[in-house]
């Protein structure tokens, strides 16, 4: 089946809605100010999908296609593409006129190297994404022939600036791609150019006057805050100096107090794609968790309604499975035993003194390290939880609070930590977003936010592959069931709560929640209404 008629209307749609929206803003012009919580590592969101790379990479890079809150495709670089009827051949046909921030031209040379050379070898979600991409032809400059071993609807739907942002050739080839300068001193297409990064206070970028898409952006500049004080965050938000807060950079217990303000509004839209879970990751290999029933024992013990209701103010739900909740309109998801939505600390004792992990005269039966997400204070609140409920089973932790970069190096180059609390986007498929937690392919020292358990399973890693490109329905439901109840038994990672990321933003900002990426789109539709 020939798809380009069936796209195409869709396409026009949406461009044609961009366009009526650039006409009809109300004013063009202005700064705006946005917090990004913490600072970034870098801007390198083709090597790392760190949430705060993901609030200032996608305003600079820009993917194929966009996605709306429906999850219908937006064109972006590439105006529209052709399917073959056999699912094996897509062809992209791309926008022309399109330059890099440099001023070189962006050609269909760019997504065949993106792809081939950087997404597929180098960025955490790449190798899953298009596992079966096996070359890209280049007839011309505006034209990517995708090639498949077999088809991959799911590649359809990582396409996003955040997800796969497409990067300049002529800037990183014959480069070590994670360590090119291009990761602190970024060109890319967007809607926005990078002018300075002073650390500790800010990254600023600025319009981009020759953007292909007329009448955008409306913003002269936008300025990306970091502020590490949790207090001194909401105080800039009360007081206007900042406009724009995502991912929870204003804690639950400040946000739930400003929403009854006039001029502030806070939502949970814009995070339909990612889907989020909140989890536990474990050394699999060495430590004191190396043994499933020990893991097992953890899941059971934790009261995942208390975490949601008490920590993050009722924003989340529990997690049933390896798999989100949310993979239930597609009949992938089943609920396994050992997630409680309120925690059985009796059970887990029992599970413990079942597996011969006896306590001492002090009550303890194991001690660790919790490392916790330096990605704000509900996470440290959370660890002061785990801890305690940790202790009611017999288990004395530690906990560890890093900033970004060593706790990266920690967790996922070195393996040097045994308990992770940490949150993973599912995205709308889990080849894109599940099977880089528990795939044997997937343990990729250096490469953030894969298999840092180091799980390995031959027969897991056979009904991952199957039901990756598995086309019958009921036969990709059986297999990732089968998933599920493989990953229940040995848990080297314990999914907590499905989260819900709150956004807080002074109502005089408007358009800047359209994209179901929510902060990981680019900004080029937001303006300022005095």
């Amino acid at each position: 089946m020939n798809l380009t008629k069936t796209f195409s209307a869709a396409f026009v749609a949406a461009s044609m809605t961009l366009g009526s929206f650039a006409a009809n803003a109300e004013k063009a012009g202005g700064s705006m100010v946005f917090l990004v919580q913490p600072e970034p590592p870098s801007l390198a969101g083709y090597v790392t999908t760190s949430g705060p790379v993901g609030l200032v990479s996608p305003k600079i890079y820009e993917g194929l296609f966009d996605y709306d809150n429906d999850g219908k495709m937006i064109p972006i670089l590439a105006e529209s593409f052709d399917m073959s009827a056999d699912g094996k051949t897509v062809t992209f046909n791309l926008r022309k006129g399109v330059k890099w921030h440099d001023g070189k031209p962006f050609t269909s040379s760019d997504v065949q190297f993106t792809v081939m050379d950087v997404l597929k070898k180098v960025h955490p979600r790449g190798p899953n994404s298009f596992r079966e991409v096996t070359a890209i032809e280049t007839p011309d400059a505006h034209t990517a022939i995708f090639k498949l071993k077999k088809p991959a609807p799911y590649m359809m739907r990582s396409f996003s600036a955040y997800e796969s942002p497409m990067v300049p050739k002529h800037l990183l080839e014959g480069q070590d791609v994670k360590s090119a300068p291009l990761a602190n001193n970024p060109v890319g297409t967007g809607p926005f150019k990078f002018v300075e990064w002073k650390k500790g206070q800010y990254i600023r970028l600025d319009k981009n006057d020759d953007y292909w898409q007329e009448g955008l952006p409306h913003l002269d500049r936008i300025v990306g805050r970091f502020i590490p004080d949790a207090s001194t965050r909401t105080a800039a938000m009360e007081n206007g100096e900042v406009l724009y807060a995502a991912y929870n950079a204003i804690p639950n217990i400040d946000a739930v107090r400003l929403k009854d303000r006039d001029d502030i509004d806070v939502t949970t839209d814009g995070y339909s794609m990612i889907n989020p879970m909140a989890l536990i990751e474990f050394n699999t290999k060495e430590g004191p968790f190396v043994d499933p029933a020990v893991r097992r024992a953890i899941s059971t013990a934790i009261d995942r309604r208390f975490m949601i209701d008490t920590i993050f103010f009722g924003y989340g739900k529990p997690a049933t499975s390896a798999l989100s909740s949310n993979f239930k309109a597609t009949n992938l998801h089943a609920s396994m035993p050992n997630y409680p939505e309120r925690g059985d600390v009796a059970k887990a004792n029992a599970m413990l003194d079942e597996a011969g992990f006896k306590k001492n005269s002090d009550g303890v039966r194991l001690t660790g390290v919790l490392d916790l997400i330096p990605y704000g204070e509900d996470w440290r609140r959370a660890g002061e939880y785990l801890k305690q409920v940790m202790g009611d089973i017999g288990i004395n932790l530690e906990l560890r609070y890093e900033d970004v970069p060593t706790w990266l190096k920690r967790v996922y180059h070195r393996y040097d930590f045994q308990m992770n609390v940490n949150y993973f986007y599912q995205l709308p498929d889990p080849v894109l977003g599940v099977h880089r937690h528990y795939g044997t392919d997937q343990i990729r020292k250096g490469t953030h936010f894969v298999n840092s358990s180091r799980y390995s399973n031959p027969t897991l890693d056979a009904l991952l592959d199957s039901g990756a490109g598995e086309p019958d329905a009921g036969k990709r439901t059986a297999a990732y069931t089968e998933i599920q109840q493989i990953l229940a038994n040995d848990m080297p990672v314990v999914n907590l709560f499905e989260l819900e990321f709150l956004v807080v933003y002074n109502n005089k900002l408007k358009g800047a929640y359209g994209s179901a990426m929510g902060a990981y789109g680019s900004f080029r539709e937001a303006y300022l209404d005095d």
